[in-house]
């Protein structure tokens, strides 16, 4: 349903008043975390592992999960979805988004790979995506998963972490002449400008009453960028700037009519398609920036699985897909996760996690 005048009127009071991100991260860090932990209930229909994976000096962790049928059979060796939270590059980790991650894994039936990076102030760019890019590499060489090459990962982040899926996409085929499956960008951070000076009409438009304002995106983006000031113009910030769009993955890209990124991200939608790359663009409407945090009783939340889904069915054809909730009628018996052990395998969690972890000790630096 529309935005009523009374929500318009509760969302500017919550816009305001804005306190200077740039001196309060600390703090909203720690509330976001734990609002989390307190007010996250766990899906049936999946499980979770978590590891760490070991890139240059540093520890980055992972959290994976794996869906589950009707009889707690675990399914593995299904195509992965490489999750990068969002955040504003400062907040946000693998807690704060374990619901998220969840959902995805039971309503699309594939394996979910979540991965923190290093945040700025602490970490400015280019650490975020090249933690994010080392984590695409290992997943993609099997290192993570056995037997998991590039043709089985998508790359999918919201906000700030849609921009990094973007960008890990570019990298990948600079670097390694290395190409995901497929990208699916949420409400994406693709620009570099956020004051009265965009070109994107939807930052005047939806940046002051929406909650995530102008303002805000504006102090993310001097906290990611740090020091670099020529930062902020390199494609892997920002990939609206690449002059080379072409040899990217299918692309998925979903906005938000209320969210100040929405025009920026069908930009890049259509710029990919200009470069000859099949890129589908959906924009949901009435939706708020960060609605994908909300739980499967919203419509826009919905609207985007429904649209997961079927562009998935596009790049996996032989996939099966399990029914989503909402469509199958009251009363109606919940039809059990796909038999075709041709492609999907299932086992034991218990024996998964010894066997990823016989894996990972195997593959660990020496």
């Amino acid at each position: 349903m529309p935005i009523s005048n009374a929500m318009r009127a509760a969302l500017r009071a919550l816009s305001y008043p804005e306190p200077d991100i740039r001196k309060t991260y600390p703090l909203e860090r720690r509330v976001k975390l734990l609002a989390s932990k307190m007010g996250t209930l766990q899906p049936n229909g999946c499980y979770s592992i978590d590891s760490t994976f070991c890139h240059n000096s540093h520890t980055i962790p992972l959290r994976i999960y794996f869906p589950a049928n009707s009889k707690e059979e675990v399914v593995h060796q299904n195509p992965v979805l490489l999750f990068f939270h969002g955040g504003g590059w400062v907040m946000g980790c693998i807690e704060s988004y374990d619901s998220v991650c969840r959902r995805l894994a039971r309503l699309t039936g594939l394996i979910v790979v979540s991965t923190q990076y290093r945040l700025a102030p602490e970490h400015p760019y280019p650490a975020a995506v090249e933690d994010c890019f080392s984590v695409a590499q290992a997943l993609s060489e099997g290192r993570i998963l056995p037997g998991v090459g590039p043709e089985q990962v998508t790359l999918i982040g919201d906000s700030a972490g849609g921009n990094l899926a973007a960008a890990v996409s570019l990298m990948a085929r600079d670097r390694l002449e290395l190409f995901p499956a497929a990208q699916i960008l949420i409400y994406p951070a693709l620009y570099n400008q956020y004051g009265p000076d965009s070109p994107y009409p939807s930052v005047q438009e939806n940046g002051t009453d929406y909650l995530l304002t102008a303002k805000r995106l504006s102090e993310f983006v001097q906290l990611y960028q740090g020091e670099n000031k020529a930062a902020s113009s390199q494609c892997y910030f920002a990939p609206l700037l690449a002059k080379d769009l072409s040899r990217q993955p299918p692309t998925l890209i979903i906005t938000a009519e209320y969210c100040p990124l929405r025009d920026e991200g069908e930009d890049y939608g259509k710029k990919l398609q200009k470069a000859g790359v099949s890129a589908t663009v959906c924009r949901i409407p009435d939706a708020l920036h960060n609605f994908f945090m909300l739980t499967e009783n919203f419509a826009a939340v919905r609207r985007t699985h429904e649209q997961i889904q079927r562009f998935l069915g596009q790049i996996y054809p032989q996939q099966q897909y399990p029914a989503l909730p909402w469509e199958i009628p009251q009363g109606a018996e919940t039809p059990a996760s796909p038999q075709n052990r041709s492609v999907l395998h299932r086992t034991s969690f218990s024996q998964i996690e010894e066997q990823l972890r016989r894996h990972w000790k195997h593959n660990s630096p020496k």
